[in-house]
This record gives C-alpha cells, sequence and structure tokens, in this order.
C-alpha cells in the first residue's frame, strides 16, 4: 500500500534573507514614492504649515508627505499594502530563530510585533481627516510598541557580531533622534521659530530610514533560513524543528538574561500586577493624607487641630511588641483590607469624618507594609519583589497622575462628578490586596538574627524617613521639579507634557537597582543623588532639570537597600522612620507658610535645608545599610535565580506603565493653535480668580467646575492666585495644567514651589512671548508673587500683570509692594492689564499708588465701593465692560471680569446702558437674574458697559 504521505518534490526554495529584503524595498518605497511624488506635484503645499511657507519652510514632514492629498496618498498605501506580507512572514521567521524552550520573550516580541503591524495599518488607512481620534490611536500604539520590539529584538538577537553590531546603531541612532526632533518640533510649535520645522522633518525621515533599517538587519540573520515550497499531499506529521541558539546559555548569568529568560506564567504576572497595584492604592492614600489635612487650616487660616492627622503615618511603632506583630503578621490581609477605609472615604460627604477615614486608611496601609516586609526578612528574593511592587506602585500613581492632569482619579477628593473613578480603584484594590497577600511568611530566624547589623537602627530611621520623603514630596507628581525650574516665557525648559521624562527616570532607577545590583554601589547613588540635589535647587530650565532627572535615578535605585536595611535594624525602625519621615513633611511646609505657624520665621523660604537634610538622612541610611555583597552572602544561586524569575514580571508591568505614561506624553502634548471667544471684535475679556487651592467648601476637587465658568463666561485671559498646590499638603497637584489643555489656553504656571509663595498664574488665550516673574519685597509676611506677561493680542502687544500682595497684618510690606508694582507698571511702554489681589479699599491708602499718576494705571470701575481683596485696572487700552460673578462653592472669592478693546484708547467712566453694546462685546446673559448652578452677576446684578 502506498504511504499517505509522501515527502513530495520541492517546487520553490528560497533563502529566508529574501523576506527581509522584500520588506525593506516595499517598505522604503513607499516613504520614497510619496516623497518623490509629493515633491513633483505639491511642493509649496506639503512645505507649509500652520506658521510658515515657502521660503521659510522648504522641506516636507513625513506626515504631510503621505497625508490626504492624492497621488501621494495612493502611491503610500499602495507600498504599504505589499510590504504587509513580507511583514508578517519576518516577524514569523523571527520567532522561529529566536524561540527557546522555558523563556517567554519570543512570544512576547512576536505578539508585540503582529501589533505593530496591525496598527500601522490602521494610521495608514484611517488618516487624520477620515477620523482624527482613531488615527491617533494607531499612531500612538505604533510608537508605543516600537520601544519593546527594538528592546527586544535586541535581547534576543542570536550570536552573530555583526548582526547585533547594526542593530545596536540603529537603534542609537534612532533613539538618539528622538532628542533633536523633540526639541526642534518644540522650536516649531512652541516658539514658533521660522524654518524650525523643515529641520525637524530632516529627523522624522531619519526616524523612518532607522525604523526600516532595524528590521533589514534580519537579512543576516535569516541567511542561514530556507523556505521550501513541497508538492506533498496530506498534512504536515510533526513540529518543526526548533532552530538552536547558544546566546542564552553563553549570557545565562548576566542580569538581562536572568530577567527575561524564564518560563513566562500568567499567574505570575497577575502576581505581579497585584502587588503594583497594592503599591499603588499606598501611595494614593498617602498622598491624600496632606490634602485631605490641609483643607482645615485652609479654612481657619491657621491652625485648626487637624493637623495631628498626619502622625497616623507611625502606626509601625506597633510592631515593637512582639504580640501585636505576629497578631498583624497572621492577618496582614485583613490589615490591607481594613486599609480601604482610605478609598472609601470619599463616600463621606463630611469634610471631618472623611478626613478620619483616610488617617485610618493611612495608618492601616503603613502598618500592613512595614510587617509585609519584616515577615519576609529571611526571604531575600520575595523581600526585594515587595520592595519592587511598592516602588512601582509609585511610578503607577505618578503616571496615573499624569494622565489625570495631576489629580490621582482614585483619591478621596474625587468622585464621579469630578473625574474620578473611585468606585474601579477600591474593586480592582480588593482584587488586589486579597491576591498579593496569599503568601506573606513569619520566619522569626532570617537577616536580623543570622547577621544581625553592626550600626544603629537610628541611622536605617533616618534613611527610611529621607526616601520616603523624598520619593513623595518630588517624585510622587511628574511635574513638580519641572515646576521647579519653570521660568516662564519664552519656554527655555520642560513643560507639563515632559512629565515623561520624569517617569522614565524613575523606571531607569528601578531597572538600575535590579539589574545592577553589584554595580553602582550605594555610596555612589547617593553622591549621584547629592548633585542632581544641588543642581535641581541651585539652577532653572533645562539643566536644571537635568539634575532633577539625576535624582529621581538615584532615589528609586536607593529604596531596596535602604529599605532592606531598615528590615534588618528591627520593626523599630519602621515606626522611628515614618516619624521623622512627618517632621521633614512639616519643614517642608514650614517654608511657606511661616507667617501661620510657630516658629515659622526660623524656617522661612529654606528649601535648601529641607533638601540638605534629606541627602543627609539618605547618606545615614546608606551608612547603615549592608554592601549588596553582605547582603547576598548567604544567598544561593537558586535563590538568585528565584529573585530573576520573579522580577521578571515586574519589569513587564513597569514596561506597561511607561508605556502607559509615553502615550499619555504624546496626547497632553500642547497643540498652540488656540484662538480667543471674539476675534471680529478685537475683545480681551480678562479675569482674576483666587481659586483656594482648588478645593471647594465641601472638600472636592473643584478644577471642572472652575473651568465650566471660565468657559461660559467666554474669558480670554486670566489670572488665577493661590494656585501653587506642588506640596504633600496640596497633593502636588496643578490645576492650571487641566485648565489649559481642556479650554485651550497658553499658561504661565507662575513661580515654582521653590520660589515659597501661595502661587500666581497666567493663563491665556492669546500666545504669551514673554513673561517675568517677580517676588516683591515681603520683610515681615508671606511673600508676594507677580507674573509680568507680554501678550500677542490680534498681532498688537498687550502686558498682562497677575500679582496676590501681602496680608492685612503686614502694612509695610504690602506699602512697599505697592511701590515696586506701581513703578513695574508705570514702566511699561504698552496697553497693560492688571489683575490683582490688593487688600485695600477703594480711595484709602495704597489705593493711590496703584490708580493714579504713580503707576499710570486707571481703575476698571471706580464707583464700585464694595471691593477689598480684588481689582482690575488698565492704561493705554480701552476698558468696554466689567462684570463680577458670585463663586457658589468653589472657593472663598468671586470672579471678577473686564472686557477691552484692543487698538482703542482709553475712554470716560460714562456708563451705557447693554443695548447700546453690540453683541461681541457683551457679557453673556447666562448668569442674569439666579443664575446657573449658583454663579450669577450680584453686588450690581447685572454686568456695566462703558463708553
Amino acid at each position: 500500500m502506498a504511504p499517505k504521505v509522501r515527502d513530495g518534490d520541492a517546487v520553490v526554495a528560497l533563502s529566508g534573507k529574501w523576506i527581509s529584503w522584500a520588506h525593506t524595498a516595499m517598505a522604503y518605497s513607499a516613504f520614497v514614492g510619496a516623497l518623490v511624488t509629493g515633491l513633483s506635484l505639491h511642493y509649496h503645499k506639503i512645505v507649509e504649515n500652520e506658521y510658515y511657507g515657502y521660503p521659510q519652510e522648504w522641506f516636507p514632514s513625513v506626515s504631510a508627505t503621505i497625508g490626504d492629498r492624492y497621488p501621494e496618498r495612493a502611491v503610500f498605501q499602495f507600498f504599504i499594502a505589499m510590504t504587509s506580507g513580507p511583514r508578517l512572514l519576518l516577524v514569523f521567521l523571527w520567532y522561529i530563530l529566536t524561540v527557546r524552550p522555558n523563556t517567554s520573550l519570543p512570544k512576547i516580541i512576536a505578539g508585540v510585533g503582529v501589533f505593530r503591524t496591525l496598527s500601522c495599518g490602521g494610521w495608514t488607512y484611517v488618516t487624520s481627516t477620515d477620523d482624527h481620534g482613531w488615527h491617533d490611536i494607531f499612531m500612538i500604539s505604533y510608537l508605543v510598541a516600537t520601544l519593546p520590539w527594538t528592546l527586544g529584538c535586541l535581547a534576543l538577537s542570536p550570536n552573530n557580531p555583526k548582526a547585533v553590531k547594526y542593530r545596536k546603531m540603529l537603534a542609537g541612532s534612532f533613539f538618539g533622534t528622538l532628542v533633536p526632533l523633540i526639541y526642534y518640533f518644540i522650536q516649531h510649535k512652541v516658539h514658533k521659530v521660522p524654518g524650525a520645522y523643515t529641520v525637524y522633518a530632516f529627523y522624522e525621515w531619519a526616524l523612518i530610514l532607522f525604523d526600516v533599517g532595524f528590521d533589514a538587519v534580519t537579512a543576516i540573520d535569516f541567511d542561514g533560513f530556507e523556505l521550501i515550497v513541497r508538492d506533498v499531499k496530506g498534512s504536515s506529521r510533526g513540529k518543526m524543528q526548533q532552530v538552536a541558539d547558544t546566546v542564552l546559555e553563553k549570557e545565562k548569568d548576566k542580569p538581562v538574561a536572568n530577567i527575561f529568560g524564564a518560563q513566562f506564567l500568567w499567574a505570575n504576572a497577575l502576581d505581579a500586577a497585584a502587588d503594583v497595584y497594592n503599591g499603588f492604592v499606598f501611595w494614593s492614600m498617602l498622598t491624600s493624607l496632606g490634602l485631605t489635612v490641609w483643607y482645615f487650616p485652609l479654612w481657619h487660616m491657621g491652625i485648626s487641630g487637624y493637623e495631628v492627622m498626619v502622625m497616623c503615618t507611625v502606626s509601625p511603632f506597633l510592631l515593637v511588641n512582639g504580640s501585636i506583630r505576629s497578631l498583624v503578621i497572621q492577618n496582614v490581609r485583613l490589615v490591607h483590607l481594613l486599609s480601604l477605609s482610605g478609598l472609601l472615604a470619599y463616600l463621606t460627604r463630611t469634610p471631618e469624618y472623611r478626613l478620619f477615614s483616610v488617617a485610618f486608611g493611612v495608618s492601616m496601609s503603613c502598618l500592613a507594609w512595614a510587617a509585609t516586609w519584616y515577615a519576609e526578612r529571611s526571604h531575600l528574593s520575595r523581600l526585594e519583589t515587595r520592595i519592587l511592587a511598592w516602588s512601582i506602585g509609585l511610578v503607577t500613581s505618578s503616571t496615573a497622575k499624569f494622565a489625570f492632569q495631576t489629580n490621582n482619579p482614585i483619591w478621596p477628593i474625587m468622585h464621579a462628578e469630578n473625574g474620578g473613578w473611585n468606585k474601579i480603584g477600591v474593586l480592582l484594590a480588593v482584587f488586589a490586596m486579597i491576591r498579593s497577600t496569599r503568601t506573606v511568611t513569619d520566619n522569626r530566624g532570617g537577616i536580623d538574627s543570622a547577621d544581625r547589623p553592626k550600626t544603629s537602627p537610628y541611622l536605617a530611621s533616618l534613611g527610611l524617613a529621607g526616601l520616603v520623603f523624598g520619593l513623595h514630596s518630588l517624585l510622587s507628581d511628574s511635574s513638580t521639579m519641572i515646576l521647579w525650574v519653570w521660568e516662564g516665557f519664552p519656554v527655555r525648559g520642560p513643560i507639563a507634557a515632559n512629565g515623561i521624562l520624569t517617569i522614565v527616570a524613575m523606571g531607569v532607577g528601578i531597572l538600575a537597582g535590579m539589574f545592577f545590583r553589584g554595580g553602582l554601589s550605594s555610596w555612589m547613588n547617593l553622591v549621584l543623588a547629592g548633585a542632581g540635589a544641588f543642581i535641581l535647587t541651585s539652577y532653572h530650565n533645562w539643566f536644571g532639570y537635568m539634575g532633577a532627572m539625576l535624582l529621581a535615578t538615584t532615589l528609586m535605585a536607593l529604596a531596596t537597600p535602604l529599605i532592606t536595611s531598615a528590615v534588618r535594624h528591627g520593626p523599630t525602625t519602621f515606626g522611628l522612620g515614618f516619624l521623622i519621615y512627618n517632621i521633614l513633611v512639616l519643614a517642608h511646609v514650614w517654608v511657606v507658610a511661616y507667617a501661620f505657624v510657630p516658629g515659622g520665621p526660623l524656617m522661612r523660604e529654606h528649601t535648601d535645608w529641607v533638601m540638605t537634610a534629606t541627602v543627609l538622612f539618605l547618606g545615614a541610611g546608606v551608612y547603615a545599610s549592608p554592601s549588596s555583597a553582605t547582603i547576598t552572602k548567604g544567598t544561593t544561586k537558586t535563590g538568585k535565580n528565584m529573585l530573576s524569575r520573579s522580577a521578571s514580571y515586574y519589569t513587564y508591568v513597569l514596561l506597561m506603565v511607561q508605556l502607559i505614561a509615553l502615550a499619555t506624553s504624546y496626547l497632553r502634548f500642547p497643540t498652540n493653535d488656540y484662538v480667543p471667544y471674539h476675534q471680529e471684535d478685537k475683545v480681551i475679556t480678562a479675569g482674576i480668580w483666587t481659586i483656594h487651592f482648588s478645593l471647594d467648601n465641601d472638600m472636592w476637587s473643584s478644577e471642572r467646575r472652575m473651568r465650566d465658568l471660565i468657559k461660559e463666561l467666554e474669558v480670554d485671559v486670566i489670572g488665577l492666585l493661590e494656585s501653587d498646590l506642588q506640596r504633600i499638603i496640596m497633593g502636588n497637584r496643578d490645576t492650571t495644567q487641566y485648565l489649559a489643555e481642556d479650554l485651550g489656553m497658553y499658561v504661565d504656571y507662575g513661580p515654582g514651589p521653590n520660589k515659597h509663595t501661595w502661587g500666581s498664574a497666567l493663563l491665556s488665550k492669546f500666545p504669551i512671548l514673554n513673561s517675568t516673574h517677580h517676588l516683591l519685597p515681603s520683610p515681615v509676611g508671606e511673600l508676594a508673587p507677580a507674573i509680568h506677561a507680554t501678550l500677542d493680542a490680534y498681532g498688537e502687544l498687550v502686558d498682562v500683570v497677575v500679582f496676590h500682595s501681602g496680608q492685612e497684618e503686614d502694612a509695610e510690606d504690602r506699602r512697599l509692594q505697592s511701590e515696586y508694582l506701581a513703578k513695574l507698571m508705570k514702566g511699561s511702554p504698552r496697553p497693560l492689564i492688571l489683575l490683582s489681589y490688593l487688600v485695600i479699599k477703594p480711595n484709602e491708602g495704597n489705593y493711590h499708588t496703584y490708580v493714579g499718576e504713580k503707576s499710570g494705571m486707571r481703575d476698571i470701575d471706580p464707583s464700585d465701593w464694595d471691593r477689598w481683596c480684588e481689582y482690575i485696572l488698565y492704561k493705554g487700552i480701552r476698558r468696554s465692560g466689567y462684570a463680577r460673578v458670585s463663586r457658589s462653592t468653589i472657593t472663598d472669592t468671586e470672579l471678577q471680569v473686564g472686557k477691552f478693546v484692543v487698538g482703542q484708547p482709553e475712554s470716560s467712566n460714562e456708563q451705557i446702558q447693554e443695548e447700546q453694546v453690540p453683541n461681541g462685546l457683551r457679557f453673556p446673559s447666562l448668569f442674569r437674574g439666579q443664575g446657573v448652578r449658583d454663579h450669577r452677576y450680584h453686588v450690581f446684578g447685572e454686568p456695566r458697559y462703558f463708553v
């Protein structure tokens, strides 16, 4: 009987390298073909952008070339379709080449390759004109997938020196090109520099060349493959023999190979995700504690008594008692679940009860984490993965705030009405805590008895305090250190959307601690942290931010050795560490709140002292911690491999979080194409509002309610006071980011948190050409911030000053400030609008310094006698209207708004009826009578208009 299956004859035999060459040829043909076609048919159109055309811009970007014009788009889509076949075959062959037993990375990279191919098809065939949203989703997905694809291919490269060399060169060139690419994009988009987009276009085309070239290197690897088509009858008789690869065996003791060389198990991945989410919950609750405490002194205008709740973090002192320690460790799951009162606090409407709920949750969370670390003290691998989860939880928290414009969606000041995700957060937390507490051990031997440290536990406590304070005060929000170095316009440093760099630096620090634990010592990390802290404190703009990223990296790298050292020194270390941390938090508040607290003048404006103390405390912790060699002295090779295998899953979670942050950065980058509400009438609607640190009367985050009122009043330029929220007690937030991005406005965040003011900010529909920050004379009381900005309003230069004066009690401060500001305003040769908080009565005292010959300024309504705080003044421009709008429960101060007409001179104070005013110069009728949402025209009952 003839066999059912025959080997058959080979019909076609093709070297695998031709798959790579076909992919390369088709991909380059798509881009080059579109470029040649575009340059030939539509040159002047495709080099033109929203600001400039030929000859300032003379080379087209990739997006302009392959966009919606025919026939360029058709040429590009035709060759991209031809590329898809070789592309999928290339991914398949790469998987066959790199697959090996007991490792998961080849499968993951193959999946990423397929996903990247599909997303390329998405942004190719769904243009921004067809559906802008889906086009961006596909484009972001492709860009995000490029990072793991590139790194994965580098990690899996076979032992071919030539191929590895080219891959490293092309990958390095690709990522290196991103730096000038971003720089010139900012020069074009933010600074509007002629010709910058042409330079950007060259770097964009270089990315295409490097991206396709990176995959072309597979031709070297595939040269040993042969694809054969046989004429057979029947189905395959077995699995293809896997290609041998000796690289893993040769490099099995290297960190990267140890991390990724393990079999992938979804159960372990789920465990890692649960642990990290548990860490995210810890940081979410800890960062909300100061925020809920701050509400009370804010409304009491001084110490309220509720501040004592910050001490709830010292609950780990309970672990000193052996019976309590044993009880907590044996019931650590229950303690974690009890901590969820901090997340459930949003259900409590009464601010006092909400604070108590948060404080109890934070105390239970600190107790649970300290108990978990201590319980794992004899299992180095499990202890370090717990610390990893806690550290990545901070990165996740910072990323969540980055995605939600500095608000954490599960904070107790959030709820459904203002964008909170509280219910989802609680449900995920319950699942995560149940899963992550399945394997906590209490081994009463271990590190603390087998190898007792020789240094004092007090030094280890100082190290723990410095670590937690540094992470909380500087890294719990990605934009905190960006605002430290912010100096106004023109932009010379990072902006909020560059928060991705902070998050990446944090991730690099974690990975450095994982991969190179025997490389850079803790002492080296300490030196680098000190250098970063000095640069951040002493310099501004990009150089200052370089110090910030160095500090972020080294702080994260120090987490594992310092917490491990605290575990080795016994449970007392955690309670004492959190107590010292609380002292640092209070010092961090005292430097700005010195006018309201006992002993405040001693700490006045001494952020440098707080930063120095933080670094010294870290140094004490490093001194108390043993070297990595000492810690791992008794650890077997099997134990090290267990740590590596566990760490791989945490690495995947960290990379996923980083990719989410990268996509968020892309979505949040400002468009800078904003337009005022009434261009045809050349009107500037300007307002001033004291926003009370974005906490409303009922302790809810208020930025969405503020946005609605600003939008409905059609405000073009607004000054915000009491706007600096980048401190622990305020949640390390920045309301201006949300308002600017949602309303479509340029923003100057004002003097940063290291300038020790309560904040002033400027948002404008008009481009801000230049802005300068001022700290006015304040010899006794709180510092008085001011922003002096020049706007391009309908082609004319108009100055705007936003100013917050000192308090009523400090008369001499306010006199000096009035003289300083009067001189500043008098010296401006341009039309000027002052949006201010002056603390004066009309026609009394310093009023005559601000208004009159000394300053050259006029009052927007001299007949309005019922004012004390907020004032709008002007010169050299026509004032056409003035309104006062009630605050509802958003803050404690009304919103004042004025309308000004650009290009027209000052006019008299004669008032006219609304019927005599053109529609474009009128205030919205929405706020007449009872208004809307308790916002209405008050004091006068209606707006006032002037000739």
